[in-house]
């Protein structure tokens, strides 16, 4: 299952400096995560700030 990001995203970018697989990337308005390259390692879900990162 892979996390995903929430509406609360306030779009600092902690998440996409942490994830090892390079699967979160700046979107519209807020990051998204790459379900494909996602390997549920939960990097970006702990270093997020406002907890809008959780499993899918």
């Amino acid at each position: 299952m892979a996390y995903v990001i929430s509406d609360e995203c306030l779009s600092c970018g902690s998440c996409e400096s942490v994830c090892p697989n390079e699967a979160i990337a700046e979107g519209d308005g807020k990051y998204e995560i790459d379900p494909e390259k996602c390997i549920e390692c939960g990097s970006c879900a702990d270093t997020c700030p406002v907890s809008a990162i959780s499993q899918e």
